[in-house]
């Protein structure tokens, strides 16, 4: 029996791992698991394209699990395989 696999169920997975309803920029890269950096975060946020609902407690930027799933779900896309001209 095969699992599904698809981007939403994965990045639910993501956030059921997830011991807060917050990421701080600072672990955006271990969340995403090593997706996105918080550097390149930082720069989208700057240019407007990042994920919404960011808010600052302290020093630091957060965003809500769920905004930054959704976010995340807009930027992906599965990637067909090129083995079948392998196969050939």
């Amino acid at each position: 029996m095969q699992k599904d696999v698809s981007i939403p169920n994965l990045l639910e997975a993501l956030a059921a791992k997830w011991p807060s309803s917050f990421v701080a920029r600072t672990d955006v890269g271990k969340f995403s698991g090593g997706l996105i950096s918080p550097k390149y975060i930082a720069n989208l946020d700057s240019r407007g394209v990042g994920p919404s609902g960011r808010f600052q407690s302290g020093r630091k930027i957060c965003y809500p699990v769920q905004t930054l799933l959704f976010w995340l779900l807009e930027r992906s896309k599965p990637v067909e395989s090129n083995l079948a001209q392998f196969r050939q």
